[in-house]
Protein backbone atom coordinates (compact mmCIF):
# COMPACT_ATOMS: atom_id res chain seq x y z
CA UNK A 1 0.00 0.00 0.00
CA UNK A 2 2.48 2.63 0.81
CA UNK A 3 3.81 2.06 -2.71
CA UNK A 4 0.84 2.46 -4.44
CA UNK A 5 0.60 5.69 -2.31
CA UNK A 6 4.10 7.20 -3.15
CA UNK A 7 3.16 6.41 -7.19
CA UNK A 8 -0.63 8.41 -6.49
CA UNK A 9 1.98 11.38 -4.46
CA UNK A 10 4.10 10.79 -7.60
CA UNK A 11 1.16 11.97 -10.06
CA UNK A 12 -0.24 14.77 -8.05
CA UNK A 13 3.12 16.40 -7.77
CA UNK A 14 3.79 15.83 -11.18
CA UNK A 15 0.35 17.85 -12.35
CA UNK A 16 1.21 20.37 -9.09
CA UNK A 17 4.56 20.55 -9.94
CA UNK A 18 4.23 21.58 -13.64
CA UNK A 19 1.37 24.30 -12.48
CA UNK A 20 4.04 25.87 -10.12
CA UNK A 21 6.75 26.25 -12.51
CA UNK A 22 4.38 28.99 -14.89
CA UNK A 23 4.79 31.30 -11.36
CA UNK A 24 8.63 30.16 -11.28
CA UNK A 25 10.14 31.99 -14.58
CA UNK A 26 12.99 34.10 -13.64
CA UNK A 27 14.40 31.31 -11.45
CA UNK A 28 17.44 30.86 -13.55
CA UNK A 29 18.11 34.47 -14.09
CA UNK A 30 17.86 35.33 -10.46
CA UNK A 31 20.90 31.86 -9.40
CA UNK A 32 23.22 33.67 -12.08
CA UNK A 33 22.63 37.28 -10.27
CA UNK A 34 23.80 35.49 -7.22
CA UNK A 35 20.36 35.29 -5.69
CA UNK A 36 19.39 32.20 -3.17
CA UNK A 37 16.12 30.68 -2.15
CA UNK A 38 17.97 29.73 0.95
CA UNK A 39 16.07 30.63 4.46
CA UNK A 40 18.48 32.07 7.22
CA UNK A 41 17.74 29.19 9.28
CA UNK A 42 18.83 26.87 6.80
CA UNK A 43 22.14 28.89 6.05
CA UNK A 44 23.12 28.67 9.81
CA UNK A 45 22.10 24.99 10.63
CA UNK A 46 24.09 23.70 7.26
CA UNK A 47 26.75 25.60 8.46
CA UNK A 48 30.10 25.97 6.07
CA UNK A 49 29.45 23.18 3.28
CA UNK A 50 32.39 24.25 1.02
CA UNK A 51 33.55 20.98 -0.25
CA UNK A 52 31.43 19.18 1.93
CA UNK A 53 28.69 16.06 -0.26
CA UNK A 54 25.01 17.01 0.77
CA UNK A 55 22.00 15.06 -0.57
CA UNK A 56 18.46 17.01 -0.50
CA UNK A 57 15.66 14.71 -0.26
CA UNK A 58 12.37 15.67 -2.02
CA UNK A 59 13.87 18.69 -3.60
CA UNK A 60 11.36 19.54 -5.71
CA UNK A 61 12.38 22.11 -9.02
CA UNK A 62 16.34 21.83 -7.36
CA UNK A 63 16.07 25.56 -6.20
CA UNK A 64 17.16 24.98 -2.70
CA UNK A 65 19.46 22.28 -3.85
CA UNK A 66 21.11 24.99 -6.18
CA UNK A 67 21.24 27.19 -3.14
CA UNK A 68 23.34 24.97 -1.37
CA UNK A 69 25.75 23.91 -4.65
CA UNK A 70 26.00 28.35 -4.85
CA UNK A 71 27.72 27.77 -1.56
CA UNK A 72 30.48 25.40 -1.97
CA UNK A 73 28.75 22.08 -1.41
CA UNK A 74 28.75 19.26 -3.74
CA UNK A 75 25.08 18.39 -3.92
CA UNK A 76 22.46 16.28 -5.01
CA UNK A 77 18.62 16.40 -4.68
CA UNK A 78 16.31 13.20 -5.25
CA UNK A 79 12.69 13.83 -5.82
CA UNK A 80 9.84 11.56 -6.70
CA UNK A 81 8.34 13.74 -9.32
CA UNK A 82 9.84 13.30 -13.05
CA UNK A 83 8.63 17.12 -13.59
CA UNK A 84 10.72 18.08 -10.38
CA UNK A 85 13.81 16.35 -11.57
CA UNK A 86 13.52 17.49 -15.27
CA UNK A 87 12.78 21.40 -13.96
CA UNK A 88 15.65 20.80 -11.73
CA UNK A 89 18.50 19.58 -14.37
CA UNK A 90 17.60 22.50 -16.89
CA UNK A 91 17.43 24.77 -13.57
CA UNK A 92 21.00 23.98 -12.75
CA UNK A 93 22.45 23.81 -16.85
CA UNK A 94 20.33 27.58 -17.31
CA UNK A 95 21.54 29.00 -13.76
CA UNK A 96 24.85 27.96 -14.10
CA UNK A 97 25.88 25.95 -11.10
CA UNK A 98 26.54 22.14 -11.21
CA UNK A 99 24.38 19.77 -8.58
CA UNK A 100 22.93 16.08 -9.60
CA UNK A 101 19.51 15.15 -9.68
CA UNK A 102 17.85 11.47 -9.81
CA UNK A 103 14.55 10.55 -9.60
CA UNK A 104 13.59 8.37 -7.09
CA UNK A 105 11.07 7.47 -4.24
CA UNK A 106 13.61 8.04 -1.02
CA UNK A 107 12.27 5.41 0.45
CA UNK A 108 14.05 3.55 -2.34
CA UNK A 109 16.99 5.49 -2.46
CA UNK A 110 17.74 5.97 0.74
CA UNK A 111 18.99 1.90 1.23
CA UNK A 112 19.85 1.55 -2.43
CA UNK A 113 22.66 4.41 -1.68
CA UNK A 114 23.65 3.05 1.70
CA UNK A 115 24.21 -0.73 -0.31
CA UNK A 116 26.17 1.17 -3.17
CA UNK A 117 28.19 2.94 0.05
CA UNK A 118 27.33 6.26 -1.05
CA UNK A 119 28.15 8.57 2.09
CA UNK A 120 27.07 12.14 2.60
CA UNK A 121 28.49 14.54 5.12
CA UNK A 122 24.73 16.36 4.96
CA UNK A 123 21.63 14.96 4.54
CA UNK A 124 18.87 17.90 4.00
CA UNK A 125 15.10 18.23 4.06
CA UNK A 126 13.00 21.28 4.01
CA UNK A 127 9.39 22.40 3.81
CA UNK A 128 6.61 20.29 3.12
CA UNK A 129 8.79 17.18 2.71
CA UNK A 130 8.05 14.77 6.10
CA UNK A 131 4.06 15.19 5.32
CA UNK A 132 4.77 12.55 2.17
CA UNK A 133 6.37 9.87 4.25
CA UNK A 134 4.42 6.76 5.17
CA UNK A 135 7.55 5.33 6.89
CA UNK A 136 9.20 7.72 8.71
CA UNK A 137 11.18 6.11 10.98
CA UNK A 138 12.34 4.36 7.65
CA UNK A 139 12.98 7.60 6.30
CA UNK A 140 15.30 8.31 9.69
CA UNK A 141 16.92 5.17 9.08
CA UNK A 142 17.88 5.69 5.69
CA UNK A 143 19.03 9.54 6.15
CA UNK A 144 21.38 8.24 9.19
CA UNK A 145 22.20 5.21 6.92
CA UNK A 146 23.84 7.23 4.16
CA UNK A 147 25.39 10.00 6.67
CA UNK A 148 29.32 9.68 6.99
CA UNK A 149 30.30 9.34 10.52
CA UNK A 150 29.70 12.67 12.44
CA UNK A 151 27.38 13.94 9.56
CA UNK A 152 24.64 15.76 10.23
CA UNK A 153 20.76 15.62 9.29
CA UNK A 154 19.02 18.99 8.62
CA UNK A 155 15.36 19.43 8.83
CA UNK A 156 13.51 22.81 8.73
CA UNK A 157 9.86 22.02 8.43
CA UNK A 158 6.55 23.51 8.85
CA UNK A 159 4.67 22.47 12.16
CA UNK A 160 2.53 19.78 12.26
CA UNK A 161 0.08 21.77 13.95
CA UNK A 162 -0.39 23.45 11.02
CA UNK A 163 -1.91 20.85 9.16
CA UNK A 164 -4.70 20.52 11.78
CA UNK A 165 -6.24 24.37 10.80
CA UNK A 166 -8.37 25.56 8.01
CA UNK A 167 -9.23 29.34 7.01
CA UNK A 168 -10.03 31.24 10.25
CA UNK A 169 -7.87 29.16 12.30
CA UNK A 170 -10.23 26.69 12.81
CA UNK A 171 -9.21 23.25 14.29
CA UNK A 172 -10.64 20.46 11.76
CA UNK A 173 -8.29 17.94 11.72
CA UNK A 174 -6.09 15.88 14.00
CA UNK A 175 -3.15 15.95 15.08
CA UNK A 176 -2.20 12.66 15.45
CA UNK A 177 -1.38 10.71 11.93
CA UNK A 178 -4.30 8.40 10.85
CA UNK A 179 -2.95 4.99 9.76
CA UNK A 180 -2.71 4.26 6.44
CA UNK A 181 -2.83 8.35 5.73
CA UNK A 182 -5.36 10.73 4.49
CA UNK A 183 -6.31 10.72 0.83
CA UNK A 184 -7.42 14.19 -0.53
CA UNK A 185 -9.37 13.66 -4.07
CA UNK A 186 -8.21 17.62 -4.76
CA UNK A 187 -4.66 17.08 -4.68
CA UNK A 188 -1.85 18.78 -4.18
CA UNK A 189 -2.77 22.65 -4.34
CA UNK A 190 -1.33 25.74 -6.31
CA UNK A 191 0.51 27.16 -3.10
CA UNK A 192 2.94 28.64 -4.96
CA UNK A 193 0.36 30.84 -6.75
CA UNK A 194 -1.56 31.76 -4.09
CA UNK A 195 1.89 32.63 -2.24
CA UNK A 196 2.34 34.65 -4.99
CA UNK A 197 -0.39 36.50 -5.14
CA UNK A 198 -2.57 35.09 -7.77
CA UNK A 199 -6.06 34.75 -6.04
CA UNK A 200 -7.20 32.16 -8.83
CA UNK A 201 -4.75 30.05 -7.66
CA UNK A 202 -6.73 29.11 -4.44
CA UNK A 203 -9.69 27.44 -6.77
CA UNK A 204 -7.47 25.34 -8.75
CA UNK A 205 -8.10 21.90 -8.47
CA UNK A 206 -5.30 19.34 -9.04
CA UNK A 207 -7.20 16.28 -10.47
CA UNK A 208 -4.62 13.69 -9.49
CA UNK A 209 -5.06 13.05 -5.59
CA UNK A 210 -2.51 12.53 -3.23
CA UNK A 211 -2.23 11.10 0.41
CA UNK A 212 -0.90 13.02 3.46
CA UNK A 213 0.86 11.69 6.56
CA UNK A 214 0.76 13.49 9.64
CA UNK A 215 3.52 13.44 11.84
CA UNK A 216 3.75 15.10 15.42
CA UNK A 217 7.30 16.28 17.16
CA UNK A 218 7.17 13.37 19.12
CA UNK A 219 7.43 10.99 15.94
CA UNK A 220 9.59 12.82 14.11
CA UNK A 221 12.70 13.72 17.49
CA UNK A 222 11.40 9.97 18.26
CA UNK A 223 12.09 8.57 14.83
CA UNK A 224 15.77 10.30 14.55
CA UNK A 225 16.45 8.95 18.03
CA UNK A 226 15.42 5.75 17.07
CA UNK A 227 17.90 5.99 14.12
CA UNK A 228 20.84 6.23 16.33
CA UNK A 229 20.97 10.48 15.50
CA UNK A 230 22.40 12.34 18.20
CA UNK A 231 19.47 15.53 18.69
CA UNK A 232 22.03 18.87 18.89
CA UNK A 233 19.43 21.78 17.62
CA UNK A 234 15.61 21.90 17.83
CA UNK A 235 13.59 24.97 17.84
CA UNK A 236 10.06 26.17 17.17
CA UNK A 237 9.08 29.44 14.74
CA UNK A 238 6.62 31.85 14.95
CA UNK A 239 6.53 32.38 11.50
CA UNK A 240 5.98 30.53 7.68
CA UNK A 241 9.23 30.82 5.51
CA UNK A 242 8.35 31.03 1.70
CA UNK A 243 4.82 29.96 2.62
CA UNK A 244 0.91 31.73 3.32
CA UNK A 245 -0.99 28.56 4.42
CA UNK A 246 -3.86 31.36 5.49
CA UNK A 247 -4.50 34.64 3.69
CA UNK A 248 -4.78 36.54 6.76
CA UNK A 249 -0.97 36.01 7.61
CA UNK A 250 1.11 39.03 7.09
CA UNK A 251 4.36 38.78 4.37
CA UNK A 252 7.55 40.63 5.03
CA UNK A 253 10.64 41.59 3.03
CA UNK A 254 12.22 38.39 4.32
CA UNK A 255 9.76 36.73 2.32
CA UNK A 256 8.23 35.23 5.88
CA UNK A 257 4.54 35.07 6.82
CA UNK A 258 3.32 35.83 10.54
CA UNK A 259 -0.03 34.93 11.71
CA UNK A 260 -2.13 38.02 12.96
CA UNK A 261 -2.33 39.28 16.38
CA UNK A 262 -3.88 36.27 18.65
CA UNK A 263 -2.55 33.81 16.57
CA UNK A 264 0.59 33.43 17.21
CA UNK A 265 1.35 29.24 16.67
CA UNK A 266 4.25 27.68 15.80
CA UNK A 267 4.43 27.57 12.46
CA UNK A 268 7.94 25.77 11.68
CA UNK A 269 10.48 23.40 13.42
CA UNK A 270 14.06 23.20 12.89
CA UNK A 271 15.95 20.17 14.10
CA UNK A 272 19.98 19.18 13.54
CA UNK A 273 21.14 15.65 14.67
CA UNK A 274 24.64 13.95 14.11
CA UNK A 275 25.39 10.51 13.47
CA UNK A 276 28.23 9.80 16.23
CA UNK A 277 31.46 9.58 14.83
Amino acid sequence: MPDQQHELNRASWNTATSRHLTHKRDLAARLRDGESNLFPEEVELLGDVRGKRVVHLQCNDGTDTLGIAALGADALGVDISDVAVEAARRLSEDGGIAARFERADVLDWLPAAAARGERFDVVFASYGALCWISDLPAWMRGAAGVLAPGGRLVVVEFHPLVSTLEEGWKLDHPYFGRPGGQTWQEGIEDYVGYTAGDAASRSWTNPDVCVEFQHSLGDVLSAALGAGLLIEHFDEHRHCNGWQPFPDMTGDEQRRFHPPTGKELPMMFSLAARKPA
